[in-house]
């Protein structure tokens, strides 16, 4: 298809969309408030999810480095 279709169609979409959601205004806030609890509860899981794997990330590093000062100190008693 043609780029200017494309835009053509684009925007009588968007304007159909403006105009339903105007003529349907009561409804829309309607599902709008239905939705924000759980797109609340979503982010606030995805936050605690982030915030475990950085934990977990930085308990490992914390490993890796007692492990890497173990093995230098290993090296040092060779001497």
């Amino acid at each position: 298809m043609h780029v200017a279709v494309k835009i053509i169609i684009g925007v009588i979409l968007l304007i159909g969309g403006v105009a339903w959601t105007y003529f349907n205004l009561h409804d829309f806030l309607s599902v709008l408030k239905g939705v924000v609890g759980p797109i609340v509860a979503i982010l606030g899981l995805f936050v605690v999810w982030l915030e475990l794997d950085e934990l977990r990330i930085q308990r490992e590093l914390a490993m890796e480095e007692k492990k890497a000062e173990k093995k230098e100190e290993k090296k040092e008693e060779k001497k």
